[in-house]
């Protein structure tokens, strides 16, 4: 039985939106302007989360059953992000670009856990 493609298609929406998102300046300052407190950390926290529902796109379109393609497939994807974020004109350094790289293989690692934890592993 072939697969419809209707799956791949979603995510690579899915995909366009959020890096979209994630390369505007107006998103970025108006999400969290820096005078709010702890504005840093709610960036770092709803990224992770935001990873996480891309992870959970990629599992339902990809059903691929290893956890670690999710992981380092969003972990890239955040990568890429920071790329074209520094195309845009954000300097943050590298070490937060690793760091948000990492809040990416997070929700990554985070949908593929429960993912696990539903008992959702059939393909």
């Amino acid at each position: 039985m072939r697969r419809s493609p209707f799956p791949i298609a979603a995510l690579l929406v899915v995909l366009a939106i959020f890096y979209a998102l994630a390369v505007s300046r107006d998103v970025y300052e108006a999400t969290t302007p820096a005078g709010i407190p702890w504005h840093v950390l709610l960036r770092k926290v709803y990224s992770v989360i935001a990873f996480a529902l891309i992870g959970g796109t990629a599992i339902w379109a990809l059903r691929i059953r290893s956890a670690w393609p999710y992981v380092f497939g969003v972990a890239a994807y955040s990568g890429a992000i920071e790329v074209g974020q520094y195309v845009a004109g954000a300097r943050e350094g590298l070490d937060w670009n690793a760091f948000d790289v990492a809040c990416g293989a997070l929700g990554g690692a985070l949908a593929a856990t429960i993912r696990a934890r539903r008992g959702t592993e059939r393909t």
